[in-house]
């Protein structure tokens, strides 16, 4: 039988693992990234790699470790060196003397065949159209609930009485998601988590808001940006991340195979000051820094792994774009020698900032009106 392991990114092994298990194979669940991880990666991937690169690496070598024999990651296309990484890692791992195969899931719109056949490997159980159905209404299912109930945690967060309890209530609901069998499971822990949020005792306020860009790794994985997220909330900022992973699918595999622009709207938005493909999401970074001012938020963070050449474009750029749009911006670069503490600091500076800029602006707003009163 199969092994089966892959990266390990935010609260998506849950779904993956149980997709993968249903198609017949045993699923090494890739641990949650630490210091160790991070020491592996370092240790074997080549200097000029980036960030996300050596975190998947070191968790590959925990995953072969544990007993598995099949590793299964993403491909991609364009400039960004992501496209070759697996190829790569593959390489490094085989001369460490590790055995297995590595199976590729190119994306759909230009490699449709290749998908084809790397899916056709991971299917060990003999299915029927319906289990298909089955099986693949029930892990959408849970991964759309997963990314609501942590778009839920950054919405109360900064607004909770009780610090923390956002957070306490985020990890409940993903051990109920995770806790599902069936389809028929996750209506109820859907109702059920809503109620949990509901309880939370919540003040009445107008938080800073802030949109956070950048490369998908990194936004999506808490342990490679430092659970920034959290940090922000428990600031007193409201945080909306531009990209979740069922949203990610939706744009990048179901639109993608049928040629279709799933993000044509970001894209749009930033061809002004980014007219060319440059891989990775770094075109998108600017597009939603734009959309994320005309929505009225207060700043823009980037996160943006280090060496990555995608954001080191964007970073040229979104200064720039966010000054014209009246809009904060920080650029955090992300490698194994970024400090938690460090980080902190930067973000409390930035977000007095953003709280002065604001009070300027209604202080410009309100004395107008005052003076047309008096007189």
């Amino acid at each position: 039988m199969r092994k089966v392991s892959f990266p390990y990114m935010g609260t998506s092994y849950i779904p993956f693992k149980n997709l993968l298990e249903a198609f017949g194979n045993e699923v090494v669940v890739p641990p949650k990234p630490t210091e160790e991880t991070i020491s592996l990666g370092t240790k074997f991937a080549p200097e000029f790699a980036c960030y996300p690169f050596k975190i998947v690496l070191g968790t590959y070598v925990q995953c072969l470790e544990a007993g598995a024999n099949t590793l299964v990651s993403s491909g991609g296309v364009g400039p960004c060196r992501a496209g070759l990484y697996t190829t790569l890692q593959e390489k490094i791992l085989k001369d460490l003397g590790y055995e297995f195969e590595m199976i590729t899931l190119e994306p759909p719109g230009r490699h449709f065949k290749d998908l084809l056949q790397s899916i056709k490997k991971l299917i060990n159980a003999p299915l029927t159209l319906k289990d298909y159905i089955s099986i693949t209404r029930f892990v959408w299912k849970q991964l759309v609930l997963l990314d609501k109930v942590e778009r839920l945690s950054h919405k109360i967060r900064p607004l909770e009485i009780k610090k923390g309890e956002a957070t306490r209530v985020y990890k409940k609901c993903v051990e109920l998601i995770a806790s599902a069998e069936k389809y028929r499971d996750l209506p109820e822990i859907e109702r059920e988590c809503e109620l949990l949020y509901d309880g939370i005792q919540k003040r009445d306020s107008d938080p800073i808001k802030i949109g956070i860009v950048g490369e998908i790794y990194v936004l999506l994985e808490p342990s490679s940006n430092l659970e920034i997220e959290e940090m922000l909330g428990e600031l007193g900022v409201y945080v909306e991340r531009s990209m979740f992973l069922s949203q990610y699918t939706i744009y990048n595999a179901v639109l993608d195979l049928f040629h279709m622009a799933g993000e044509r709207n970001v894209k749009k938005t930033a061809a002004p000051y980014f007219k060319e493909m440059c891989g990775g999401h770094g075109r998108e970074s600017v597009g939603n820094a734009i959309l994320f001012a005309k929505r009225g938020f207060d700043g823009v963070i980037q996160l943006s792994p280090f060496t990555c050449i995608p954001e080191i474009v964007a970073k040229s750029i979104l200064p720039k774009v966010c000054k014209e749009h009246g809009i904060g911006f920080l650029t955090i670069s992300l490698d194994e020698q970024t400090g938690k503490e460090g980080l902190r600091t930067r973000l409390e500076a930035f977000v007095d900032l953003l709280m002065a800029k604001r009070n300027q602006t209604k202080s410009f707003t309100v004395k107008p009106q005052i003076a047309k009163e008096m007189a």
